[in-house]
Order: C-alpha cells, then sequence, then structure tokens
C-alpha cells in the first residue's frame, strides 16, 4: 500500500488570487470593492453589504495576528493526514483585520507552549504541487 497524499487546495475563480498569492509566499485578504469591507473566504456575494457582485480585490496583509484559540488534532479525519498527527491548529485575529478569522496549523509543533493572546506570524506550508497552505509561527519577539 502507497502513503497517502495530503488533499491540496483546489482554487475556484473567487479563491485562485489567494491561493497564488499564498504559492508566493504573500498573505492577501479579500476586500469587497463594494463598501470596501473584508472578507475570508470570498464568496460569490459579499457577507457584509450584501452585493452579489462585490468585485473583490485580494490585499497584502501583514500575516501578525492573536491567538484566540487553539487544537490540537490527534486524529486525521481525512485521508492523507495519517503522517501529520498530532499538530496543532491555531485561531488567528489578524492585527489589521480584527474580525477576520484565519485557522491555519501552528510550525511550532503540537506541544508549543501555546496560551490566549499569543503573538504569531505567517508562514506557509509548501506543497507538493507547488503551492503552500498559510500557516502560523510564534512570534519570538516580546
Amino acid at each position: 500500500m502507497s502513503p497517502s497524499v495530503a488533499p491540496v487546495p483546489v482554487p475556484d475563480e473567487q479563491s485562485s488570487p489567494f491561493w497564488q498569492a499564498a504559492a508566493d509566499g504573500v498573505l492577501v485578504i479579500a476586500r469587497c470593492g463594494r463598501c470596501s469591507t473584508y472578507a475570508h473566504p470570498p464568496d460569490l456575494v459579499c457577507p457584509s453589504c450584501g452585493h452579489t457582485d462585490p468585485a473583490f480585490t485580494f490585499e497584502p496583509v501583514s500575516g501578525r495576528g492573536t491567538v484566540r484559540s487553539w487544537t490540537v488534532v490527534r486524529q486525521a479525519f481525512l485521508p492523507g493526514f495519517d503522517d501529520a498527527v498530532p499538530f496543532l491548529l491555531v485561531d488567528v485575529a489578524l492585527d489589521e483585520l480584527d474580525d477576520v478569522r484565519l485557522i491555519g496549523r501552528l510550525v511550532d509543533g503540537p506541544d508549543a507552549p501555546v496560551q490566549l493572546g499569543d503573538r504569531v506570524t505567517t508562514t506557509f506550508d509548501e506543497l507538493a504541487e507547488g503551492g503552500a497552505v498559510p500557516a502560523f509561527a510564534l512570534d519570538p519577539t516580546p
């Protein structure tokens, strides 16, 4: 039996700019062209103004933020993650966008001494297909 491969994101028309930027090591967030509200993930309708043609643009953000919550994943619920468990997922409030929630793997490992309010920076997990998925690392600066 061959080892399983973790699934990779499949960009669609709305998310393609996000995944392209991630592959380039840049974190971008969609912004409605009608009301200027940020939305993640982008959708067919702006979650703030309800416009059905939000004309999203993707704007770079610092990738710095604060841990709001976390969990350690100890069981692979999808094929391809058996070799990755255990891992720690963090829920992060970005500095610029407190109402936008990003969830990603904490690269410091499942035993990292994470606490509410810890500072993190965005990094990227490289994928076999040349893409990347945003992840987080504890920020060593005070």
